[in-house]
Parts: C-alpha cells; sequence; structure tokens
C-alpha cells in the first residue's frame, strides 16, 4: 500500500468517524482487537510460566543424586556449598540467585582488585581466563556449568525462567545504557541465544558464547525478546545441552 493510499484510507476512517453509529462500531472494531491481543499475551504468559515449573520440578527431582554428590564436592575444597548473589530481574527488581559456589569465600571483596585485568572490551561484564578466586573445583564446576544447576530452583520461585536472558549484578546494571536497559524487559533466564552462540539465527547454529561481546550479547537478548515464543524456548534448551557438552555454552 503507497502512501497516498495509506493517507486516503486514514481521511476516510476520520470522516467515518464524525457520524456516532460509525464511531461506535470503529471503537466496538478496537475493544474486540485489544482484548484478542490481552488473550494472546495472557496465554503466552501462562505457557511460558507452566514450562518453567515443570522443567524446574523436573530437574530438581531427577538431578537431585547430582546435587547431592557436587555438594559434597564443593564443601571439600571448606566454605559453605551454595553461592548467593544478588542479581537484578524483571524490570529491576533484586534477588538473590543460587550456584554451586566455585570460588573462594571473599570473592566478591578481591573482585575490585582485578577490574583492571577484565578481558571484556565493554568493562561491564567481567571475564578473566586464569580467575585466581577460583577454586579446584569450582574451575571444573564452571568448565561443565554444573555450578548453574541451582538457579533451577530460582525458577521453581518464580525469580527466573528456564529461558531468558542472563541476570546481572547491579554493578553492571549501573553502567547500562537507557538501551542496554531493555534486557530488563523480561524474567531472566538459565539460557539464550548468546549462552548457546546463536548469533545469525541458524536452527542449528551452536557457537563459542566467549566471542561474544556486551554490545552482540544485548543485541541477541532484544533479539529473543521480540521473537520469543514457547516453542523457541523448547529449541533453546534443546540445544543448550550440546552447548555445554562441546564446551561452548552457558
Amino acid at each position: 500500500m503507497t502512501t497516498n493510499q495509506l493517507t486516503d484510507q486514514s481521511i476516510n476512517r476520520l470522516l467515518a468517524a464524525q457520524r456516532p453509529w460509525r464511531r461506535a462500531l470503529l471503537n466496538a472494531h478496537g475493544g474486540r482487537r485489544r482484548a484478542s491481543w490481552c488473550v494472546v499475551i495472557r496465554a503466552t504468559f501462562f505457557f511460558k510460566r507452566a514450562l518453567d515449573l515443570v522443567g524446574s520440578v523436573f530437574a530438581l527431582v531427577v538431578l537431585g543424586p547430582v546435587f547431592f554428590l557436587l555438594a559434597l564436592l564443593v564443601r571439600s575444597d571448606g566454605g559453605p556449598v551454595f553461592f548467593r548473589q544478588t542479581r537484578v530481574g524483571l524490570n529491576g527488581r533484586q534477588f538473590k540467585m543460587l550456584k554451586f559456589r566455585s570460588m573462594c569465600v571473599d570473592a566478591e571483596q578481591r573482585l575490585k582488585d582485578l577490574l583492571a585485568r577484565n578481558e571484556k572490551a565493554s568493562g561491564v561484564t567481567f571475564k578473566m581466563k586464569d580467575d585466581p578466586r577460583i577454586t579446584r573445583v569450582g574451575k571444573w564446576l564452571r568448565k561443565s556449568s554444573l555450578d548453574e544447576l541451582p538457579q533451577f530452583w530460582n525458577v521453581f520461585r518464580g525469580d527466573m525462567s528456564l529461558v531468558g536472558p542472563r541476570p546481572p549484578v547491579p554493578r553492571e546494571v549501573a553502567l547500562y545504557s537507557l538501551s542496554d536497559r531493555r534486557r530488563l524487559l523480561v524474567k531472566p533466564g538459565i539460557t539464550c541465544l548468546w549462552q548457546v552462540g546463536e548469533r545469525q539465527g541458524g536452527l542449528l547454529e551452536i557457537g563459542d558464547r566467549n566471542a561474544i561481546d556486551f554490545p552482540e550479547q544485548v543485541h541477541l537478548d532484544v533479539r529473543y525478546i521480540e521473537g520469543q515464543s514457547t516453542g523457541k524456548d523448547i529449541w533453546l534448551l534443546a540445544k543448550t545441552v550440546p552447548a555445554i557438552l562441546f564446551g561452548k555454552g552457558m
């Protein structure tokens, strides 16, 4: 439809709306469209939450023995089993995210001394190849992504979703631009596009997440938010498994 045709259509609608009965019809039509859109949105939220509950309960029950063995391993390194860290979730709400502890007990306090050695060019997120804070067991946990398993509890509680942008720490959010804050428009997740390295949108694409810097992470997260669906979530969960096995995901 050309610009002139759109202009003519708008003028005709405006003229038609001057009549009371036409105005009533237009309002009724608009009301039906709004109502149908609300139904679609609420159904999408319902199915996503249902998937989160089923998936998290299944993981917590089936992986119970794995949790127990990993807890023993982490405990052998000394210190608490779990690491509770403040993260920023939906619309900026803060919550405590769980992980198996993979660093020394005073890791948060030592971070400020290591920021100058950050390997991420943007400086928003922190990445260091040979981080001295990582414990002996923690190095293996991180490489296999097993340290992330307790986050199924966060999903069950409703703080997180199975699929969604990774939850940032408050220090990172303080450095966000308005554009970056779009990542906070949905619940954070355990896995998403950049966790499996899906940069080009390929159905079977699995890449190295460590090669993705923060600006591209934001781009991929926004792409997920704008095109999310239950089917896409299930497929991303399926792709996460080989991504972890190949040492490229999570």
